[in-house]
């Protein structure tokens, strides 16, 4: 595996030798395999297998998540693995942002510990730093391991052996058409590599669900920009260019679930592990802003994406056009909405400005309680 990324490197050369990419493997049989039984019963029943109906049928997601932990990151994943009920969590993958890729994937693999996926659930790592730009991180914020709060060991298990670039090809090649959603929680580089890599590819996504950006709340790392796109605008422009249906969970929802000591005494209450690795997280993300901004708060960033996935009926938004400032000099990295239709330029994005934050904590609380 490489462990720096040239952006004046050949892209498919980079990911050919550095990543391993096996042309025409299937990282992911299985799902093919499903989902291939699946559109059969669904042709002799005569039953559409469209992503609407089966979000009305209760059908399990099949999802990727691609995250840089971080201890929002941290959390969502707990989140997304107590909801089986509602996902197929498929693989993590792990990018530089939050702390360097060293860091983030081994947190990965130690919260996957936590809830006892050691064995089932794949961890790979990504990109060591954006497309064109330095690495800037946030350990000011996560604390220099990533994971600040909570004891940490040794993982139980190694990485998967293969580039997340190349396995997001591979496993989206496999897939069959608009059946896996990829749930970003970091910087947008792995994806942005992938499609640029294999466009094609495109056509296995249903949809992209990610933390990012702000509009109403404005930035939390300039005045403009969010953290995970400002770390790689360009990776970001790449992504909502795509086509791809993209759903974004940004600042203008984190701040209206936010963490309290009173919505972290139920989830400490709950005794297992993962409840109290959580409200160990939960409770040093509100000593951060208390320390900070004097306040005894903080915004719920990452988990409010995997919430999204299992309660979508608790969030509220409407389809924009977004696009991605990636050369000013006071806004690099602002998403650009257009609220009111000035641009003409079409949605390529449904962007959430509500939730239901009672309804999120109950949701939350109670996915947590199914784990260990």
């Amino acid at each position: 595996m490489m462990n720096a990324f040239d952006p004046t490197q050949d892209r498919r050369a980079f990911l050919r030798t550095a990543m391993g990419l096996a042309a025409g493997a299937s990282a992911w049989p299985m799902l093919a395999a499903a989902a291939g039984g699946a559109a059969a019963a669904d042709a002799a029943s005569g039953t559409s297998s469209s992503s609407a109906t089966a979000l009305q049928s209760g059908a399990r997601r099949s999802v990727i998540i691609d995250c840089d932990p971080g201890q929002d990151d941290a959390i969502a994943i707990l989140f997304a693995l107590g909801a089986s009920e509602r996902l197929d969590v498929r693989a993590i993958t792990t990018v530089a942002g939050n702390v360097p890729l060293n860091l983030t994937e081994r947190n990965a693999r130690i919260v996957r510990d936590w809830a006892e996926r050691t064995q089932s659930l794949p961890v790979y790592a990504g990109c060591p730093r954006p497309l064109t730009r330095e690495l800037i991180t946030a350990a000011n914020v996560h604390g220099k391991t990533g994971l600040e709060g909570v004891p940490l060991h040794e993982p139980l298990a190694p990485l998967a052996p293969q580039h997340a670039v190349a396995f997001l090809i591979d496993a989206l090649r496999a897939a069959p058409p608009h059946s896996v959603t990829l749930c970003a929680l970091g910087p947008l580089t792995n994806l942005a590599t992938a499609f640029t890599e294999a466009p094609e590819i495109r056509n296995g996504i249903r949809e992209i669900v990610l933390m990012g950006g702000a509009f109403f709340e404005r930035g939390n790392i300039t005045p403009a920009a969010e953290f995970n796109i400002y770390v790689d605008p360009q990776a970001a422009q790449v992504v909502f260019a795509s086509g791809v249906p993209i759903v974004v969970l940004p600042r203008d929802v984190a701040v209206k679930a936010p963490i309290t000591p009173a919505r972290i005494a139920p989830i400490r209450a709950l005794g297992n592990r993962c409840g109290t690795m959580a409200a160990d997280i939960m409770a040093a993300e509100v000593a951060y802003q208390k320390g900070r901004r004097g306040v005894e708060e903080a915004p719920m960033y990452d988990p409010c994406a995997t919430g999204y996935l299992i309660e979508p009926s608790l969030f509220k938004g409407r389809e924009v056009n977004v696009m991605i400032e990636t050369v000013g000099e006071w806004t690099l990295g602002e998403t650009v909405v257009d609220w009111s239709g000035h641009s003409g330029r079409k949605p390529n994005a449904t962007w959430i400005t509500e939730v239901d934050a009672d309804g999120f904590y109950a949701a939350l609380r109670a996915r947590l309680a199914t784990l260990p």
